[in-house]
């Protein structure tokens, strides 16, 4: 919608997504030039602008962005919400990856193609990581990516600020508990952390204790430095 975002000039699209296992998808952006959610780039977008207003807020405040960057951030953080129906359950992954490049158009027009019952688009599948088939790493960047923005809303929404906290804790939890990633499968071949989960428990450990200023979570942050992947024969990390 024109009052959410400044992409007025484009159409609606994908507001289906998630259908296919009751929930709504359809938030979110897409990925590149294509038209998949993958989440784990997606988590760690949301927490880098999070970041920024929390570093800068009176650079945004005085350009009269900060608004601007509100709403971007919600659409996203919206949207992992929507991911996130229960405690150790996250979809991680909406649309099919090969299916995806191996169809050109614009958005606008993926509504009309997925009608097309010999295209490649004709579905666009959800995909989730639960107890049994973890994935810690995407759930642990949209730990980063909820925790960021709930201090970013702290003061403007602090009802939407606790609600993002509380699905933060949740999924930093699961993706603690699990530290695991053999149910990431589908986006493997498109996003995969070659330097492992334990990163992105740090990094959503962190901006936990930035939230609540519970010291058990820099001490969580801080006893996974050990963990973090080296490069090869060498000390530096990847």
């Amino acid at each position: 919608p024109e009052d959410e975002i400044r992409n007025n000039w484009r159409g609606d699209s994908v507001l289906n997504d998630g259908s296919d296992v009751g929930l709504d998808l359809s938030k979110g952006w897409f990925d590149a030039g294509d038209h998949v959610k993958f989440n784990l780039p997606m988590a760690y977008t949301v927490t880098m602008l999070s970041w920024a207003a929390y570093e800068y807020p009176e650079a945004f405040e005085n350009s009269g962005q900060m608004e601007y960057l509100k709403k971007e951030i919600k659409w996203v953080t919206d949207y992992l919400i929507n991911c996130h129906p229960e405690p150790n359950v996250f979809y991680y992954q909406v649309g099919n990856g090969n299916a995806d490049h191996a169809w050109w158009g614009p958005a606008e027009a993926l509504e009309a193609e997925m009608q097309n019952s010999n295209s490649p688009m004709k579905a666009r599948p959800s995909f989730k990581v639960d107890m049994n088939s973890p994935g810690s790493t995407v759930v642990g960047e949209s730990a980063a990516a909820l925790a960021s923005a709930s201090i970013i809303f702290k003061d403007s929404d602090p009802s939407y600020s606790a609600e993002l906290l509380s699905h933060a804790e949740q999924l930093f939890n699961f993706a603690d508990t699990t530290k695991s990633d053999t149910g990431y499968t589908e986006a493997e071949n498109f996003y995969k952390s070659w330097s492992g989960f334990y990163d992105e428990l740090s990094w959503a450990a962190v901006w936990l204790y930035l939230a609540t200023n519970d010291s058990q979570y820099l001490d969580k942050a801080e006893s996974y430095v050990e963990d973090w992947e080296k490069e090869d024969q060498s000390d530096l990390i990847k």
